[in-house]
């Protein structure tokens, strides 16, 4: 990795090197579950860990590691280990937690599948993970019995956790009563997860992600987002994906503090559960930023006990910051960036800085170090000494990234450099101070006249419109102009909003190139379970 530090031939600093304004964090050389439970005292033990949030059933930290290692003991007794993959296919519930850290104290390797996965694509998964075993909930059997069916996977090496006929069940696991199994490995190189990305580009790969890249990246979140034990967070946003299984479930249990899982989203259960739990912490994605401070369900009710809101997995737009405060008038609005590949967190705003708009995806977390590169010429873009750099894509370094695709070495290739740098398809601008804001996906810039223009920023303009809940844009080819902005709008309820309203409310605030030249109607802008657009599925329509 190259020194942050070096000066250059005249004796100035580097600035083409950016470093986190956080000292480094030191970061142990243990498992996950290690770093996790090990630490655990007489104190922590009748904490609560989870609470499900349908029926309120609690578990403490003591019984969840009891759990864990009785999930351990079981899954090792059916001789999976170290250099073994299991497939965890599950929406948010406290089995999920105690299987998936049980799976990682026998040695295994997870990998986790999107709740809303098809058998086809559970098969796919199933098949390039080259998983032994699958582990699932009755809610979710038939997607997973046709992708088990699919790649040959016999019906015992489907586990269903509240169970079901010809399947085993978690109850029926734990009923052999195994002892956790003594593993030895290194966490530096040991794989822990195979979560799948897209990455900048391409089809899902198997994204290759140590213990100590888990650890790490834990450790360097805490510096800027602390939690303590007496949090209370809904977990809502999926176990299952990179933010939620790092920041949410791995950084709550190393704080102690309470989770309450939500199986899926739906806000009323969610506003329930915030006001009923006192929940002091809300970790989401924009999607549901979007409906705390744009639905009526969110009006009136008693959210005064939330101290902090933090999104992620998607931009995140100052207005709609501001929007989210107004109803949270108590709580630290901010937001924090990342990508399966950095485990996920690269750049958070601390909590205590508020200077730092809420619209920017905040600092580089502590042990790492970015490079602007601009996507046109591959030229290096320095931080400024002052004011805002020139836009480039976002090259990152760390302890958190990954080791590379599963079995895709041209892939990794085109996604890591010899020096560890990761590149993340993103293009932002870094400010004097450090501060990082994203501009857009390198690879969805519409090209317009031979000029970029940015989805991001449309749809930022687009949601502080009062008659807009929520809206997407994409570039449509043009014979003269190359492309064309298109938007895709929901209208609020009731809203009354004509295309020639949308287009004359985008042109009085932007450039003439920048103008939305498309726009169409829809129920809902379809997104993924972590919050992102998705995009190809507009581009089909």
């Amino acid at each position: 990795m190259p020194d942050p530090s070096a000066g250059t031939a005249d004796g100035r600093t580097d600035r083409s090197v950016i470093r986190s304004p956080h000292p480094d964090v030191e970061i142990p050389d243990v498992s996950l579950d290690e770093f996790l439970f090990a630490s655990l005292d007489d104190a922590d033990l009748d904490r609560v860990a989870l609470v499900d949030g349908p029926s309120g059933a609690a578990t403490t930290y003591g019984e969840l590691r009891a759990r864990v290692d009785a999930v351990a003991g079981a899954f090792a007794a059916r001789g999976l280990g170290v250099g073994d993959v299991v497939a965890l296919h599950s929406p948010n519930v406290p089995a999920f937690v105690a299987v998936f850290h049980g799976l990682l104290r026998a040695g295994v390797t997870v990998t986790t599948i999107n709740a809303l996965a098809s058998g086809r694509e559970v098969a796919k998964q199933l098949e390039s993970s080259g998983a032994r075993a699958l582990v699932t909930v009755s809610a979710l059997l038939t997607a997973a019995e046709d992708g088990a069916d699919a790649v040959g996977m016999a019906p015992g090496d489907v586990v269903v956790l509240d169970g079901a006929d010809g399947h085993p069940s978690l109850t029926e696991l734990l009923a052999g009563g195994h002892p956790a199994p003594d593993v030895a490995f290194d966490p530096r190189t040991h794989l822990a997860v195979l979560p799948y990305s897209s990455g900048t580009t391409g089809l899902p790969k198997g994204v290759m992600l140590t213990h100590r890249n888990l650890v790490a990246n834990v450790l360097q979140t805490q510096a800027y987002l602390p939690l303590t034990p007496d949090d209370v967070i809904p977990a809502v946003l999926p176990f299952f994906h990179i933010y939620g299984m790092t920041v949410l479930m791995n950084g709550a249990i190393y704080q102690r503090c309470s989770l309450v899982t939500l199986p899926r989203f739906d806000l009323a259960e969610y506003l329930r559960v915030v006001e009923q739990h006192r929940a002091t912490v809300l970790l989401v994605a924009p999607p549901i930023a979007l409906a705390l401070a744009k639905h009526p369900a969110a009006a009136g009710r008693d959210l005064s006990s939330v101290r902090l809101l933090m999104s992620g997995a998607a931009p995140f737009d100052e207005h709609l910051a501001e929007a989210v405060g107004r109803r949270l008038p108590d709580a630290r609005v901010l937001q924090g960036y990342g990508m399966s590949e950095m485990s996920p967190v690269s750049h958070v705003v601390p909590v205590d800085r508020t200077d730092i708009s809420s619209g920017t995806v905040g600092l580089l977390v502590p042990n790492m170090i970015a490079r602007l590169v601009d996507p046109a010429t591959g030229e290096a873009i320095a931080q400024p000494d002052e004011g805002v750099s020139a836009p480039g894509e976002l090259l990152c370094a760390g302890p958190n990234v990954m080791v590379g695709y599963l079995a895709d070495e041209q892939a990794t290739r085109d996604t890591l450099e010899p020096d560890g740098f990761l590149h993340t398809g993103d293009i932002v601008t870094v400010d004097a101070d450090g501060a990082f804001t994203v501009v857009d996906r390198l690879k969805e810039l519409i090209k317009h006249k031979g000029y970029q223009v940015a989805p991001a920023e449309l749809e930022a303009l687009l949601l502080t419109h009062p008659q807009i809940a929520d809206a997407a844009v994409i570039g449509v080819p043009d014979p003269e102009s190359g492309e064309v902005p298109k938007a895709f709008v929901v209208r609020t309820e009731g809203g009354r909003l004509t295309a020639d309203d949308v287009q004359a409310f985008v042109a009085d605030q932007v450039a003439p190139y920048k103008k939305v030249r498309v726009v169409e109607f829809v129920d809902a802008v379809p997104k993924s379970a972590a919050g992102k657009i998705l995009r190809k599925e507009l581009r089909a329509r």
